[in-house]
């Protein structure tokens, strides 16, 4: 695995998907492709653990789904954030910020007590 590459916190995708559909609806291959992009391709999401998540979240009524045609002219299922997504995305942001503020207390810790 080249260095630039990143494993993802268990947890962590439902996050990166709501926050990614947040912008507004797109394709899963434009979700996976999106995330690849915006982390200068840091983080590699595959196909195989996208879908069962977007499938999840649309079960939950986190997303919503309309079929549509990609810029390519493919048919493609377009998620979009319902209002229970976006009340999700704010709890997954709320978690995200109190497990970072605890991991660098950690890493910042002068020795063990």
């Amino acid at each position: 695995m080249p260095d630039t590459e990143l494993d993802l916190l268990r947890g962590t995708l439902d996050l990166l998907i709501l926050k990614t559909l947040s912008w507004g609806p797109m394709h899963g291959l434009a979700v996976l492709r999106w995330i690849e992009q915006v982390t200068e391709q840091r983080l590699q999401i595959t196909e195989g653990a996208l879908y069962p998540a977007l499938h999840r979240m649309e079960q939950k009524g986190w997303l919503g789904a309309d079929w549509g045609y990609s810029d390519r002219n493919r048919e493609a299922k377009f998620y979009k954030l319902t209002a229970a997504g976006r009340r999700q995305l704010t709890a997954e942001l709320s978690k995200w910020s109190r497990y970072t503020e605890a991991v660098n207390l950690l890493i910042a810790a002068q020795g063990a007590r």
